[in-house]
């Protein structure tokens, strides 16, 4: 019984870690396309931090998704 709770806490917690990736690659996705769009250097500056930021976000998510793998 304690083992099959541990199995559907450890599938629940890998659902809401791939939303959280998908959530992220449409981020990037967005920031990358208002990068592309923008001329003025203060906006140019916010999207490349937005944009880092959101790739360090989701090598972040990616690590700790394999790790979870790795633990199951």
């Amino acid at each position: 019984m304690r083992r099959l709770k541990k199995a559907a806490i450890c599938t629940l917690e890998r659902q809401n870690l791939r939303a959280e990736i998908e959530q992220t690659k449409t981020a990037i996705d967005a920031a990358r396309n208002h990068f592309e769009q923008v001329v003025d250097p203060t906006l140019i500056d916010c999207y490349i931090y937005e944009l880092n930021a959101a790739q360090l976000r989701y090598q972040f998510l990616l690590r700790r998704f394999k790790s979870q793998e790795i633990q199951s």
